[in-house]
């Protein structure tokens, strides 16, 4: 059976990764006319994301990547940022420097 929540349900809820990793908490609904396209979520001082993200506030999140939206929400691993090896100085890098 299809439940329906109201998207104001839906603010503050906490969001996992589809492995188990708190990512944050809901902020916002990015919205067109008549659909949801993103949602945008905090990092809180807890979560996994405010450790990747170190001084930024938050990520957007498509919707596509949203897996299932019940008493928490569940994302895909996808949606966690990443950074390649060209962002991220290496520990061999900084030593030479």
């Amino acid at each position: 059976m299809l439940k329906l929540k109201r998207v104001t349900d839906i603010y503050s809820m906490r969001v996992f990764t589809d492995s188990g990793d708190y990512f944050g908490d809901v902020e916002e609904a990015v919205l067109t006319k008549t659909k949801i396209t993103a949602w945008r979520v905090k990092a809180t001082k807890t979560s996994a994301l405010n450790k990747l993200l170190g001084s930024a506030k938050g990520v957007i999140v498509p919707h596509q990547l949203i897996k299932s939206v019940g008493d928490v929400i569940i994302i895909s691993k996808s949606a966690i940022p990443s950074y390649g090896e060209e962002a991220m100085p290496t520990e061999a890098s900084t030593a030479t420097q």
